[in-house]
């Protein structure tokens, strides 16, 4: 029998209930992928943390709460949403280490946002006060269902996989990329021009999307590839 992957999965956090939990969508994606799924615990604990990433042969930074703005040195606008400073400590110090083991991470909504801020980058608190209206980010269920398209940079490795110049993508954020990190480089943008995903180009593979292939894999091929090419490397 071969041995699949073991991937982390950041878990989500229910304040009200006072509980982690996790979206199947997330572990589907790996499972179908050939990837073996754990939700992680939280914790600020480095020898943990050095656990976790010396058992993980890949990560993946889920949705969630909105990114502290206190993360890329700015002030918290009224339109910004509840934060999760569990989420926020744990995540930096997990993908610190992680990207100097060069472990294989995949960003995801919240993932790609808190990512870029780690990285040096700034973010918009709130796209329709901030940023813009002309694209809706933030769509109603189903949410298997592309709300807009994004345009794909040829010279990204996401259009080496896919082969397309445009994708039909689901959206459910009010958050977005205002600065890009100076580490990272962008693969795909919404019409108004809003980042939808990007990588780092020195590390093996650490992709992030702002849309939500744990959503859409088992009825779009394109977000079954994003979710294949990510366990691909974490072999």
């Amino acid at each position: 029998m071969r041995k699949k992957p073991v991937i982390g999965v950041v878990p989500l956090v229910d304040y009200n209930k006072k509980s982690y939990w996790m979206l199947p969508g997330y572990f589907g994606g790996i499972l179908e992928a050939e990837g073996l799924p754990v939700m992680l615990s939280l914790t600020d604990d480095s020898n943990n943390i050095e656990q976790i990433t010396n058992i993980c042969d890949g990560l993946l930074f889920t949705g969630g709460q909105d990114v502290d703005p206190k993360l890329y040195s700015a002030r918290k606008i009224g339109a910004c949403g509840e934060c999760c400073p569990e989420r926020d400590v744990m995540e930096k110090l997990l993908l610190k280490r992680a990207m100097k083991l060069d472990t294989p991470i995949l960003g995801i909504c919240r993932g790609i946002q808190f990512i870029n801020a780690v990285l040096g980058g700034t973010l918009w608190q709130d796209i329709p006060s901030q940023f813009s209206y002309s694209v809706s980010h933030c769509q109603k269920p189903p949410y298997d269902v592309p709300i807009h398209e994004v345009t794909i940079e040829h010279s990204s490795p996401l259009y080496d996989l896919l082969k397309t110049d445009t994708l039909p993508v689901n959206s459910y954020h009010h958050q977005g990329i205002r600065e890009l990190s100076p580490a990272l480089l962008p693969m795909a943008k919404a019409p108004d021009r809003l980042i939808e995903a990007v990588y780092a180009p020195k590390q093996k593979f650490l992709w992030a999307v702002q849309w939500h292939p744990e959503f859409s894999y088992l009825k779009d091929e394109n977000s079954h590839l994003i979710f294949r090419e990510f366990v691909r490397h974490c072999r």
